[in-house]
C-alpha cells in the first residue's frame, strides 16, 4: 500500500498514519518528523527549516523532494509507505509522481482528511500547550491554514483527476476516523483490482 494522507495542518494525518502503520506494516513517513529530526540535529538544513517553520512558512520544494526521495528509497519503504505532510502544492505533487515513477512506487491512493478550520485551531492549541511546538502556536496555525487554502488545497483536485483521491471525514473519535480511512482504502484497492 502506497498512500498519501492529505489534509490541513492539525487534521489528524500524523495520528492516523501512526495507527495505520501498525495495521499495514509499512513506514509512516512524516515530513514534519523528518524536518524536526534535522532541527534537533542542528544540521544546516535543520537551522534553515527551523527559521522558516517558526515563521509559519514552508521549505522550498527542491529541498523537501530530496528528503522525501531519499527516505522512500530506503529498504523499509519498498513494500509501501504512508506519506504524511507531502505534497503541499501542485509542483510538489507533480514532482512526487515523477520520483515515484522513477523508483517504481506509484501511489495507490490519497486520503484527504476533511476537518473544519475551527476544529483544527482547537486541536493545535491543545497540542501547543502539551508539546510546545512553535508551529502549533495559534497565530502560526492560522497562517498555515491560509497557506494551505491557497497552495495545498488544489492538490486534492490534482489527485481526483487521476482517480486517486478519497475524502474522509476527519472529525470524531479516533477509532471512527481510522475505520472510515480503512473503508476508503478497501474501496480504493477494490476499484484498482
Amino acid at each position: 500500500m502506497r498512500l498519501v494522507l492529505f489534509g490541513a495542518p492539525g487534521s489528524g494525518k500524523g495520528t492516523q498514519a501512526a495507527r495505520l502503520k501498525q495495521d499495514f506494516g509499512i513506514p509512516h513517513i512524516s515530513t514534519g518528523d523528518l524536518l524536526r529530526a534535522e532541527i534537533k540535529a542542528e544540521s544546516e538544513l535543520g537551522k534553515k527549516a527551523k527559521s522558516l517553520m517558526d515563521a509559519g512558512q514552508l521549505l522550498p520544494d527542491d529541498i523537501m523532494l530530496g528528503i522525501i526521495e531519499h527516505r522512500l528509497s530506503e529498504p523499509d519503504a519498498k513494500p509501501g509507505f504512508i506519506l504524511d505532510g507531502y505534497p503541499r502544492n501542485l509542483a510538489q505533487a507533480d514532482a512526487l509522481d515523477g520520483v515515484l515513477a522513477r523508483i517504481g512506487q506509484p501511489l495507490d491512493v490519497v486520503v484527504k482528511l476533511e476537518v473544519p478550520n475551527e476544529a483544527i485551531v482547537d486541536r493545535c492549541v491543545i497540542r501547543f500547550e502539551a508539546e510546545g511546538r512553535p508551529d502549533d502556536n495559534p497565530d502560526t496555525v492560522k497562517k498555515r491554514l491560509s497557506i494551505y487554502a491557497e497552495q495545498t488545497a488544489p492538490v486534492a483536485e490534482f489527485y481526483a483527476k487521476r482517480g486517486k483521491l478519497k475524502v474522509v471525514d476527519g472529525v470524531g473519535e479516533l477509532d471512527d476516523v481510522t475505520g472510515r480511512i480503512k473503508a476508503a482504502l478497501k474501496e480504493a484497492t477494490a476499484a484498482s483490482a
